[in-house]
């Protein structure tokens, strides 16, 4: 007897699903080509050290939705943990979100928030209307903090010239004319005491899961074990790159122990110089100050580097082109009968944490009324 559904990835979308349906009585197998359950989100203890490491980059839970909020508490319990980043550009350190203390420290003055607009507005350059990346973020801070801490980052992030990106990629990036260097402003916040795997455990307890297989070695084979599919890999992939490949941009990670208690003193630094090769580097063990029992003199960082890997899709690049090619694969979404495409991937969209999980949880409300 065929099963209610199949699901394709055991990322936060696929899991969210399969709980809800689960939950509701619906017979449900999850599978995913990785061998580890949560998608990027995975977590796991670094050997030997107790420090727990997201292997796929830094992972900052935030929402103001209590729906959400209240959902993912069923499966752990946060922390405290607020994100405040650092950008090191010319050997200097400064503060970012941009904000009024790395204003202050760029130029050399002590602005008042009544005074920045008035300070900021010639060197925005008039720009009204921004037509890509770059305008929107010299529209807002102007040319020379774009030039110092957003270009050299984004060209190297997205091997793009920012004048080739949209708008919305820097719309993400806040800033603020008072003190405030919190990056998120949203009511909650934190990291899952344990990491992020134990929540993915959790979520899928009673569920079958299969590791470790890739959905497109025997499409046939698993399209015939259920009635429905939930599908939360690349949109392009499954339909063949008919139209051709959509751009993205994915990352890898060099993982180093180090013999010290604390080698940034942060938990994320980025590098916004072009000549750096990396991107950020990564210290985890500042983003879980609850585990106190961990041992001395070491400390583990993850140099972060963007590139091309088409097995290993992160970022929708997001090109004019990709949303006319995205369009016409959207199109076969439609027509296509039996079938869910939900998160990141499947869509084709910069969603956060908690974006997928409301998406999830809207998706299993419809299949369930």
């Amino acid at each position: 007897m065929p099963l209610d559904y199949l699901i394709v990835g055991a990322g936060l979308f696929g899991s969210v699903f399969a709980q809800q349906m689960h939950e509701a009585g619906r017979s449900v197998l999850v599978i995913d080509r990785r061998p580890h359950l949560g998608g990027n989100c995975y977590s796991e203890d670094h050997p030997g050290t107790n420090i727990t490491v997201h292997r796929y980059g830094t992972h900052i839970f935030h929402t103001n939705n209590d729906h959400v909020w209240r959902y993912i508490n069923r499966f752990t319990e946060f922390n405290r943990y607020q994100h405040r980043v650092l950008t090191t550009h010319r050997d200097r350190v400064y503060s970012l979100p941009i904000n009024l203390a790395t204003i202050n420290q760029f130029y050399g003055v002590n602005l008042k928030p009544s005074e920045v607009e008035a300070f900021l507005a010639p060197r925005r350059e008039g720009i009204t209307q921004p037509r890509n990346l770059e305008e929107k973020a010299i529209s807002l801070v102007g040319r020379d903090l774009y030039e110092a801490f957003i270009k050299g980052y984004t060209i190297k992030q997205w091997d793009r010239d920012p004048r080739e990106l949209p708008a919305a990629i820097v719309a993400r990036l806040p800033w603020r004319t008072s003190y405030d260097d919190a990056y998120f402003d949203d009511r909650y916040q934190g990291i899952p005491v344990g990491g992020y795997t134990p929540i993915f455990e959790r979520m899928l307890e009673g569920i079958d899961v299969e590791l470790g297989v890739d959905f497109f070695d025997n499409r046939a084979a698993w399209e015939a074990r259920a009635r429905r599919i939930v599908y939360t890999g690349p949109i392009d992939r499954f339909h063949g790159y008919r139209f051709g490949r959509l751009a993205w941009r994915s990352v890898r990670f060099e993982v180093e122990q180090l013999d010290c208690d604390d080698f940034q003193g942060t938990s994320v630094m980025n590098y916004a110089d072009v000549e750096t090769p990396w991107t950020r580097i990564h210290e985890p063990k500042h983003l879980h100050r609850e585990k106190t029992h961990r041992p001395a003199g070491t400390t583990v960082i993850m140099r972060e580097y963007s590139q091309v890997d088409p097995e290993a899709p992160y970022y929708p690049v997001n090109t004019e082109a990709d949303r006319r090619m995205l369009a016409r694969y959207e199109e076969l979404n439609a027509a296509t009968q039996g079938v869910i495409f939900g998160g990141r991937l499947a869509e084709y969209k910069y969603y956060d944490m908690h974006q997928v999980i409301a998406g999830a949880l809207a998706r299993a409300r419809r299949e369930l009324t």
